[in-house]
């Protein structure tokens, strides 16, 4: 039987998609699972129990120079963002790019993908002050270049002036190693010295990237020095005295950040430990290694977010004029725009932070605070409260991990019900052998979020927009974590069936495998409810009384492409109140919008976030296509990637005219045609049987020149029942139409635009230019604002 060639290129053609879908978001879990085994291998030997203890008995002064290191480091990454904004030629006051780049890395270096989630924070601070989306994306992209390149000329300086650094690693001679690393970083110094100085680009494929000037391009490495210097003396002052010296000590902690970020595993997390643990001298204990680790994720990681955490929520309960506000007076004009732009970053720090204190709820289950010999035995009240406390636990934990996408997807019932799972989390860990600790963060997690809870005000299904590749590899790894924390925490008791079954104060080790089937039950359970939903419905197909809604909707907005909703080939999205739409196609795994949404701005933003809900209960993926700048936050809020493809021609009417020379061609061009009696003439519907069939031989012999049959989506084609609904422009020569248009408008904004543009091959060049002078002239004339080309 012949093979069906069409069908197994649609097939392979869906295959590629998938894997250019999956692959990386499987790479990076790899990558991340990959790190983790290292990690657990080398921290085999080590009782957990031992680096707690280790990471509790760090002297005063080390914790507070670790501190004073960080500090200094976020100062010089602020420097970052200064530089970049100083190579784009714009002035941004100082304090507000120092509340940019601190909210920036605070949540960038956690979250782990910085140039995304940073420029997310940036784009919503600095939009404030008239930079684009597109500048902002050249800081993002300013500031990991100078990190990448940074960090590689500091790592290599470093290597050649220590080259035994990586000997547990490179089985190369110290003197090749001196003379490789040393050679590459005066290479890399001398290129971009020379780049900068004859001010020439570098290219990367496809990328041209200016060179910054002598004095910003060694501004910024004095800025990556410094970073990347005190982040490494936060570690290494938390390290042992048997640690190496500091200038050896930062080529190591430079190739392990290099390789954490290279691996795109968020924070580097497993990757970056592992190369440090390998790499360090013998000598140094690992148990005393992986201690100072611990410290320096919580001091140079945590403690920011949590500090930039509490900042968004003061504003937020400043911004909402209550006891705050009275407190600490109102707000400056010169801060005002930037404060009312960190409330939109809420929801996702909100998100991000409760997501971390699940995962601590679930670790606290599993990793007993109290020792056996603290607790007695043959107490049953006391074994009872021990395992309903961790079991609470754990169940909290999961469930907290669970409801964070809704945080980040603003809905109201997930802010509270996260909320309820603190309270009862404070309890559990009370329960949980008195946690003290614990049940304080919880509480003050519940202040720092109820201020925010005007920001979360969807009320959206909980089952929506969750079964995505990416969540399943986050919570795929912290379940990995999870196991792998239990193993170490309790890999001196051997296993046995019996473990499950028993019951007493002092029984940890079968607490914890209890705490964690029951986290794994309650994941299970709600994968298995996502997994049995019924299927969302779709958007409403092009019916009669749907095309009659959207047209009454489209009257009333500012945009004359929304007409564009009823050619018929695409599906609308309504919101709730039937005010406002989305015109979308399906194409394979995508929901492609076409457009900015139609209907007034205050429906946007529910519309929006339906519309994307449905896309991922349908499993597939929103894409809005051919957008203006004016949602751009919104797109930005909900996760999405921006990308320019072009730009939109609009003129400016009131302010056109064809004299001077600019225009001597277009003159030259209408008189001529005026001559040869070419005139404009625009007819309003209902048109005639008559004329739309002399319309379909312009047509017909428009698509025989060009070879082509009707487009779709984003243009319109000929039908009838399309063209009833517009003016119509026609060109006519002696009484012939020759040409014609089909014109769209928003009469309340005094906007026009043309659509559908045909015209008669044998009738010569210059009728398109005619035809659209001719228009300018007349939308001008009519008192209209623009003209979109």
């Amino acid at each position: 039987m012949p093979e069906d060639t069409g069908q197994t290129g649609l097939q392979n053609g869906r295959v590629v998609a998938f894997l250019k879908t999956i692959g990386p978001v499987l790479l990076v879990f790899a990558l991340f699972a990959a790190g983790t085994y290292a990690l657990y291998r080398l921290l085999e030997p080590v009782n957990i129990r031992d680096v707690f203890e280790q990471a509790r008995s760090v002297p005063t002064q080390h914790l507070v120079a670790a501190f004073a290191a960080t500090f200094a480091g976020y100062l010089a990454l602020i420097g970052y963002d200064w530089s970049a904004l100083k190579y784009l030629g714009r002035k941004i006051p100082l304090p507000v790019i120092m509340v940019g780049g601190f909210l920036g890395y605070s949540f960038g270096n956690t979250i782990g993908v910085s140039a995304i989630s940073g420029g997310a924070v940036r784009f919503r601070i600095y939009s404030a002050f008239g930079l684009n989306a597109f500048e902002i994306a050249a800081i993002s992209t300013f500031v990991s270049l100078a990190f990448g390149i940074g960090i590689v000329i500091i790592g290599l300086t470093a290597l050649a002036l220590h080259p035994y650094a990586l000997g547990e690693m490179i089985s190369w001679p110290p003197g090749e190693i001196r003379l490789l690393a040393a050679g590459t970083a005066i290479l890399s110094v001398g290129v971009m010295t020379w780049l900068s100085v004859t001010g020439k680009s570098l290219k990367i494929r496809s990328f041209e990237i200016p060179a910054p000037s002598v004095g910003i391009l060694f501004g910024q490495l004095l800025f990556t020095l410094a970073d990347t210097s005190m982040a490494a003396l936060t570690l290494y002052v938390l390290m042992p005295d048997s640690a190496p010296d500091f200038i050896t000590f930062l080529a190591i902690f430079a190739a392990a950040s290099m390789l954490g970020v290279l691996s795109h595993v968020p924070g580097g997390v497993g990757v970056f430990e592992t190369i440090i643990i390998a790499t360090l001298p013998a000598g140094v204990p690992v148990e005393h290694a992986a201690a100072a680790l611990l410290l320096y994720r919580i001091i140079f990681y945590l403690v920011p977010f949590a500090l930039a955490m509490v900042f968004v929520a003061l504003n937020e309960a400043r911004l909402a004029s209550g006891l705050a506000a009275r407190f600490m007076g109102d707000v400056s004009e010169q801060m005002l725009p930037v404060m009312r732009a960190i409330s939109s970053i809420a929801p996702a720090v909100a998100g991000t932070a409760s997501l971390g204190l699940g995962i601590w709820m679930l670790l606290m289950a599993v990793l007993p605070a109290a020792r056996p010999s603290e607790i007695d035995p043959g107490d049953v009240l006391i074994a009872v409260v021990l395992e309903g406390g961790a079991l609470l636990l754990a169940a909290l934990g999961t469930i907290v991990i669970l409801l964070a996408l809704g945080l980040f997807r603003r809905i109201s019932g997930a802010f509270w019900l996260t909320l309820a799972a603190f309270g009862a989390g404070i309890v559990a860990s009370i329960l949980n052998e008195v946690d003290t600790d614990t049940a304080l963060v919880l509480a003050v997690a519940i202040m720092v979020l109820l201020p925010l809870k005007r920001e979360f005000y969807r009320s959206a299904k909980l089952t929506h927009n969750v079964l995505s590749p990416e969540w399943f590899a986050l919570v795929s790894g912290i379940a990995l974590c999870a196991a792998a924390l239990l193993i170490l925490t309790h890999e001196a008791t051997p296993y046995s069936n019996g473990l499950w079954i028993t019951f007493s104060a002092d029984a940890l080790t079968p607490r914890a495998l209890r705490a964690g089937l029951l986290a794994s039950a309650v994941m299970m359970f709600f994968l298995i409810l996502l997994a049995l939903r019924p299927a969302r419905l779709k958007g409403a197909e092009p019916t009669v009384d749907v095309m009659a809604l959207a047209a009454e909707v489209i009257k009333t907005g500012s945009n004359p492409s929304a007409n564009l909703a009823l050619t018929g080939d695409k599906s609308l999205f309504f919101s709730d109140r039937k005010d406002a739409f989305i015109m979308y196609a399906e194409q394979g795994k995508s929901w492609v919008v076409l457009g900015d949404p139609v209907g007034p701005a205050t429906s946007m933003r529910d519309l929006a976030w339906a519309f994307g809900d449905a896309a991922y209960a349908a499993n597939a993926r929103p894409v809005f296509y051919e957008v203006s700048e004016k949602y751009l936050s919104l797109w930005v809020e909900m996760g999405l990637t921006l990308q320019k493809i072009g730009e939109e021609a609009v003129i400016n009417l009131p302010a056109f005219s064809l004299a001077g020379g600019r225009f001597k061609n277009l003159r030259s061009v209408q008189n001529k045609s005026l001559k040869q009696g070419q005139r404009l003439e625009v007819l309003h519907p209902p048109h005639s049987a008559a004329l739309l069939e002399d319309l379909k031989r312009v047509s017909d012999a428009w698509l025989g020149l060009k070879n082509t049959q009707e487009k779709r989506f984003s243009v319109g084609r000929f039908n009838e029942e399309y063209l009833q609904r517009f003016p119509l422009a026609l060109v006519r020569r002696d009484g012939r139409i020759i040409a014609f248009a089909n014109l769209l408008q928003a009469p309340t904004e005094k906007s026009a635009s043309i659509d559908l543009m045909r015209y008669v091959p044998a009738e010569g060049d210059g009728i398109m230019d005619f035809l659209f002078v001719e228009l300018i002239l007349y939308w001008r004339d009519a008192g209209y604002k623009t003209f979109s080309l």
